[in-house]
């Protein structure tokens, strides 16, 4: 009975995530590296090794071929020996022996060590990348460990992720067992073993976090169709509603504000606008700059720009602080936008019209300077 062998892989099991017959297969594997390191086989194709996965106990077998003459005594035993043991035995047999491992040596035991740690850790960064490839996109919550340099480390549970700084908010501090909601941007190979990356900079997490907090957004009701954010300041999402009997304002904002309020918490109190979508990209548009309210907005489809118009009170308003919400309605609508005032507008049109009187006027100079032709009368050409 092995009952400390047991209860070691039930607590591998339960901490690390591993499947117990992974771990009693990594066991095998290092028992028979220790036998091979013992002695000096040269091969452990006849070595195998069982652990019993009731009672733990644990035993390693060797086979032998019965042959003429012995060429590798680990392999091989001479047809005297095995006739000594039975005479029924021929060249050819396979006799197996059963070894102890409590009488292996100190580098034997050295060798099992090594190799157990480095099939646990093979096993390990195989369940990394299989849980976590499938969590790409998805939010994973973690509890910051400690600052690596310019990373934060973060346990996501059954792993270790990085933020680089790049997906690191300007302004948010990551404090030791401080918990927080990420999203997983991918799994890559670093230092040959896999590594998790998370983001707290990402729109999208905007996008998973009204998921988590809005029902209807889950259930695909209403629609999230674009996000624009500049992280730790101020975020726009656009949305719509599949179905004409929910508002897809009102549930995203939900009863007093609960639910967006959440949203804005686990962002640290990043400002998150809450935009209709419309099929109409005029309408969108000037959905996409509130809180400022648009007078006019004329497309120019060959450039993707459009020129917005607002009230003279309302430019800085919909311009933003140094650009921010023109710069995010561009962002979440994908056009680049112009805002002007109506004493811009008023100008522009003015100047378009006095430029429009000038070229008429040039026309009508250069039809007037042109050559005189003869004239005969056809009644004189008669005479």
């Amino acid at each position: 009975m092995n009952p400390e062998l047991i209860e070691a892989i039930r607590l591998l099991e339960k901490e690390r995530g591993l499947d117990a017959e992974t771990l009693f297969a990594a066991i095998e594997d290092g028992l028979v590296a220790a036998c091979k390191r013992e002695f000096d086989a040269r091969s452990t194709d006849n070595i195998r090794a069982e652990i019993n996965r009731v009672t733990g106990e644990m035993r390693v077998f060797t086979q032998k071929e019965v042959v003429e003459e012995v060429d590798d005594p680990n392999a091989q035993l001479s047809l005297a020996d095995a006739q000594a043991l039975s005479e029924d035995f021929e060249v050819g047999d396979m006799l197996e022996f059963e070894l102890a491992p409590q009488d292996f040596g100190r580098l034997a035991a050295q060798t099992a060590k090594s190799t157990i740690v480095q099939k646990l850790s093979e096993a390990e960064h195989q369940r990394i990348q299989d849980e976590f490839s499938s969590r790409i996109g998805e939010l994973a919550t973690g509890v910051i460990q400690r600052r690596d340099r310019s990373e934060v480390i973060v346990d996501i549970g059954r792993a270790e992720a990085v933020m680089p700084r790049s997906e690191q908010v300007r302004g948010e501090s990551y404090n030791f067992n401080q918990r927080m909601r990420f999203y997983v941007l991918k799994v890559s190979d670093r230092s040959g073993r896999p590594v998790v990356y998370v983001s707290r900079s990402h729109p999208n997490l905007v996008r998973k976090l009204f998921e988590q907090e809005v029902p209807e957004v889950a259930d695909g009701i209403v629609e999230i169709v674009s996000v624009a954010r500049e992280a730790g300041f101020r975020s726009k999402i656009a949305v719509a509603s599949r179905d004409p009997n929910v508002d897809a304002l009102g549930a995203c904002v939900g009863t007093h504000g609960m639910r967006v309020q959440a949203v804005i918490s686990e962002l640290g109190g990043e400002k998150i606008d809450i935009i209709e979508w419309d099929p109409a990209l005029e309408r969108f548009i000037s959905n996409a700059l509130s809180p400022a309210r648009v007078l006019m907005v004329m497309i120019n489809e060959p450039e993707r720009e459009a020129m917005v118009v607002v009230p003279n009170q309302q430019l800085s308003l919909a311009i933003g602080r140094e650009g921010q919400n023109v710069r995010l309605a561009a962002h979440l609508t994908g056009w680049k936008i112009d805002i002007k005032d109506e004493s811009q507008y008023a100008a522009i049109l003015a100047e378009g019209f006095t430029q429009a009187v000038e070229e008429a006027a040039e026309q009508y100079d250069e039809e007037s300077l042109l050559p005189e032709t003869d004239y005969e009368d056809p009644e004189a050409v008669e005479d």
